[in-house]
């Protein structure tokens, strides 16, 4: 167990854009310090020196030169099963962004690796860490809306023409799906338990770059919730997390809604946290009674920072395991597979017949 008398030093590898927003955190976060910078390309080492942080290109230089506490893998995503593979192997405790791999079995090697060598990892879904998210998980809980019958979750944005300058933006698992709505889908697990089948449809009529800009999904939950995600890059539209929820300040806020939450007694709109309820008998005839549900707002990032904070020093399990990164990803899979195939896929079969990729 890691003592916090002084700061834990956390190395954070691949200085990107997601890379340079966990840099920040730590700079602000006063339990943790920038214990080095791990990226090969040479803007990143220009960037380290611009921030007076230490630079290394490899996480073997950084651990023959600098004592670390954990890291931070925000490298692309074809490289995070090398690199999680590697910082278990040094026996860091590991946030690994999402998602967790580039397919289920490169995820399944890491969370097993992890757990042969006792290693913490912790995977960067951070919504769930949104206090938010937590007072919607809060009312599911306390069956406000009755038994919960539907979902739906909208991710429409418009991804400017240069977003496909870098080359992986344009291939085969760079489309919202994996990149984008894996957040919605986690989100969704963590609401309404596991996934039992899902049904896709994809298009890149637009674009006609060799990987999907719109997606439309069918998913029926173990506990008979059925959902849909409607997705596409490639709308000019408020209807997202990242334009509604506020998270980011790159994106400008719109007061608009980015998921529904349907039950036999009430309904529930987020990012506004917005609860409609009968005030007898649910009645279609009948008015409706309008309550917004308070939180406190906070950064998730820095949320997840410090609980990150707290799973390298042995005081809490990781909140988003490997296992569930894993789960998450296992879904993303059957909704691609489902998407080329047109067919239904049950998420026991995705599992047993391997890579869905």
């Amino acid at each position: 167990m890691t003592s916090q008398t002084t700061p834990l030093k956390i190395a954070v590898m691949g200085a990107g854009l997601i890379g340079k927003r966990h840099i920040e955190r730590i700079s602000a976060e006063p339990r943790a310090m920038l214990g080095a910078i791990i990226d090969p390309s040479t803007s990143a080492r220009d960037f380290a020196s611009r921030k007076g942080a230490t630079w290394f290109s490899t996480l073997a230089e950084a651990k023959a030169n600098v004592p670390l506490d954990g890291i931070i893998i925000a490298t692309p995503n074809e490289l995070h099963t090398e690199n999680a593979l590697e910082a278990i192997h040094a026996g860091l405790p590991t946030l690994v962004e999402k998602p967790i791999a580039h397919d289920a079995a490169a995820a399944e090697t890491i969370a097993a690796a992890a757990e042969a060598a006792g290693v913490p990892i912790l995977i960067g879904h951070h919504r769930r860490h949104n206090p938010m998210i937590k007072a919607v998980k809060q009312i599911l809980d306390s069956g406000r809306l009755g038994t919960v019958l539907t979902a739906h979750g909208s991710f429409w944005v418009a991804k400017p023409d240069d977003y496909f300058d870098v080359d992986w933006r344009r291939e085969a698992g760079g489309g919202p799906i994996l990149i984008n709505l894996v957040h919605d889908v986690d989100l969704f697990r963590y609401f309404f338990g596991g996934v039992d089948s899902v049904h896709a449809m994809q298009s890149n009529s637009t674009r006609q770059l060799a990987v999907e800009e719109t997606a439309v999904i069918l998913v029926r939950f173990e506990s008979g919730v059925l959902a849909t995600f409607n997705a596409s890059d490639a709308i000019a539209s408020p209807w997202s997390w990242e334009l509604t929820a506020g998270e980011n300040p790159a994106y400008p806020r719109q007061d608009q809604s980015c998921y529904q939450i349907g039950g036999t007694t009430g309904s529930l709109s987020i990012p506004q946290l917005t609860l409609w309820t009968s005030v007898g008998a649910p009645n279609w005839l009948e008015q409706l009674v309008q309550e917004h549900v308070a939180f406190d707002a906070a950064d998730p990032l820095a949320v997840q920072l410090n609980h990150f904070c707290d799973v390298i020093s042995g005081k809490q399990s990781p909140l988003v395991s490997a296992r569930e990164g894993l789960a998450t990803l296992r879904v993303i899979e059957a909704i691609k597979s489902s998407a080329r195939s047109g067919q239904t896929v049950l998420l026991n079969n995705a599992v047993t017949k391997g890579t869905l990729s």
